[in-house]
């Protein structure tokens, strides 16, 4: 029998029928779109929109009772050449980030190497030290760590009992930051869970080999953990210091950036003058120049990272 020759109506149905798979699902990139079209627009009109309404008003006197009034450079000279708050808070919050960073680091690492070990109910002890990370941040943790760290609060109490006389740990100015530098490092859950993800990434028969070598367990680790660990170490490093410098919670509600300032985070600062003096124009400029740099610091630890970060490929270290 002769094939009849196809018709452009019978190949548009071919292609129509083509866009169903076998169990007659639809194919369409439009269904992956719209799908993530809830975060899509969430992200358009609450992150990017607002980003560039910041940006506007940063060259603008703003203060949410009347209409913007362009000014152009002049919030920024101001805060450059004027404002010795803003230099003030800028050096606690590179003294907090550069001490509680690697604070954190450390105590996240540290504890990671001590779960990664195959002993009966470890799941359990990961939870427990993992909780404190779920509910470091919230305000009600921070009236606690106000209360643990007051005059009358539990270290002055167990200081007592060995005869020594505490003090007001908040409000003292040399060691206010550092209580909450402290409340910080306490929070290590996060890192120490991808700490431990990439602990049970390193080979067992490194350790293995090294031992029969004769290497002592501080040698496997500055020459096996370290270098193995580096690639995760600088992805807790970026992600800890972009947290670091945007600390605000803590300080707003234990010290509200006293005493004398000491721990008047640039954050709250920004807070402050947006919605205490509702200098919102002035506000935006801040936030601004605190996204450069929070910009400039991650690019200097990438910078760094290849002196120090060890890759697979390449031959080991990134080039």
């Amino acid at each position: 029998m002769r094939t009849q020759p196809t018709t452009n109506a019978s190949k548009q149905a071919q292609k129509r029928f083509a866009a169903f798979n076998w169990k007659g699902r639809w194919e369409s990139p439009v269904a992956g779109y719209l799908f993530i079209s809830p975060w899509l627009l969430g992200f358009l009109l609450l992150t990017l929109w607002p980003m560039i309404r910041s940006v506007y008003y940063s060259f603008t006197k703003f203060t949410l009772l009347d209409a913007p009034e362009w000014i152009g450079l002049r919030n920024y000279e101001r805060i450059f050449a004027d404002d010795e708050t803003f230099r003030q808070s800028l050096s606690v919050t590179l003294l907090f980030v550069v001490i509680s960073v690697p604070l954190k680091l450390v105590s996240a690492l540290l504890v990671a190497m001590l779960l990664n070990k195959n002993i009966k109910g470890i799941s359990i002890y990961r939870t427990f030290i993992y909780l404190p990370s779920l509910i470091g941040s919230s305000i009600a943790v921070a009236v606690l760590w106000k209360n643990i760290f007051g005059i009358d609060g539990f270290i002055n109490r167990f200081l007592s009992i060995f005869g020594v006389e505490g003090i007001s740990w908040i409000s003292s100015p040399g060691t206010a930051l550092g209580t909450l530098i402290i409340l910080v490092a306490w929070q290590f859950g996060s890192s120490m869970v991808i700490f431990l993800a990439g602990l049970k990434q390193i080979p067992a028969e490194l350790y293995e080999a090294s031992s029969v070598d004769g290497a002592s367990k501080l040698r496997q680790f500055f020459t096996i953990t370290l270098p193995m660990l580096s690639p995760v170490l600088l992805f807790n490093l970026v992600l800890q210091t972009i947290g670091s410098f945007q600390m605000f919670t803590q300080a707003f509600i234990i010290t509200k950036g006293g005493p004398i300032n000491s721990t008047y985070m640039y954050a709250l600062y920004l807070y402050e003058r947006a919605f205490a003096r509702y200098d919102m124009g002035y506000a935006s400029a801040l936030a601004w120049i605190l996204l450069v740099i929070i910009g400039i610091a991650t690019a200097l630890i990438f910078a760094s990272s290849r002196y120090w970060v060890f890759y697979e490929t390449e031959g080991g270290r990134k080039k």
